[in-house]
């Protein structure tokens, strides 16, 4: 499938910018909906559990004065298994790589532990940094208190500061004008029409794995896997079939549910997100594998994807 992928890469008009943006912040803070609303489509997924984003995924913003690659990296947190280690050496390594770092911070509540261990990382960094107050909307009347307790970070750090809302879009003109300012001139970096680097199979699996968390919430936390087995397409539909990697046989009985019924719920919603996607008619076919502690396993995780980034 490579309609995502059109070949042609124009030049860039006299003084164009262009450069790498960096999304970092404590897990759940909100990184993925900033991506998707500032890119304007949905290439992330989203989800009221911690630790959604895994893999480094670049969203793609092109206007007429900039193109901006944002790189949505996983939250940064203390890790407790195999994959966690993948996920924060990750994140990491992204802070290193852009051109700019946007630190998003969850305003709705005052700093705490998680967002100075950042803020630490940040200090040994030349990348110029933009602290980002998401959730401004979600601010109690008594938010100043708030504001400072992230404010000190901005003036030790003579960090630039702005407040939005990643679901609304309030704000997010101010951080994109921020970030256009912040960039160097370049050239297009990918076809102005391009939202993502990644490849539509990935953004499927992608879509099964956030029904999956949406649906099963805490009882099948982060224990899964997508892998897209097979795409065919043909003029009036898409067939895909998938497998869902899970740790453990309680898990699978999870999924599937009584009769079958939960795997259907989860095929069916993501199948009606990944008719958004290709733009067409889907036929989904979803399957349940035991795979115990593929965590904790450097080979699983490598055949699922998840691979520490060069």
């Amino acid at each position: 499938m490579d309609s995502m992928f059109p070949v042609s890469i124009p030049v860039a008009p006299a003084g164009y910018k262009s450069g790498f943006v960096g999304i970092i912040g404590r897990p759940n803070v909100g990184k993925s909906t900033l991506m998707n609303k500032l890119v304007g489509q949905k290439i992330a997924i989203t989800s009221p559990i911690a630790q959604t984003t895994r893999n480094r995924l670049r969203g793609i913003l092109t206007t007429e004065s900039a193109q901006i690659i944002f790189v949505d990296t996983p939250g940064i947190h203390k890790p407790h298994h195999q994959l966690g280690k993948v996920l924060v050496k990750n994140a990491k390594l992204a802070i290193a790589s852009v051109d700019v770092l946007v630190f998003v911070v969850d305003s709705s509540v005052m700093s705490g532990g998680g967002d100075r261990y950042i803020v630490d990382l940040l200090t040994h960094t030349k990348v110029p940094v933009i602290l980002g107050l998401n959730k401004w909307d979600l601010q109690p009347d008594q938010y100043e208190a708030i504001d400072q307790s992230y404010q000190q970070f901005a003036e030790a750090n003579q960090w630039q500061m702005v407040k939005f809302s990643a679901s609304t879009g309030a704000g997010l003109e101010t951080l994109q004008n921020l970030l256009i300012n912040s960039l160097d001139p370049g050239p297009y970096y990918y076809p102005p029409d391009l939202v993502t680097d990644q490849p539509e199979r990935f953004i499927m699996g992608e879509l099964i794995r956030e029904q999956i968390l949406l649906h099963t919430r805490e009882e099948v936390p982060h224990s899964v896997a997508i892998a897209i087995d097979k795409v065919e397409e043909d003029v009036k539909i898409t067939r895909i079939l998938a497998t869902i990697h899970v740790e453990r046989l309680s898990q699978k009985g999870i999924l599937i549910g009584k009769g079958g019924q939960m795997l259907k719920t989860i095929g069916s919603a993501a199948r009606q997100q990944i008719q958004k996607l290709v733009d067409g008619k889907v036929y989904l076919e979803l399957f349940v594998r035991v795979q115990p502690k593929w965590r904790q396993s450097r080979n699983q995780l490598a055949e699922l994807g998840y691979r520490v980034e060069e």
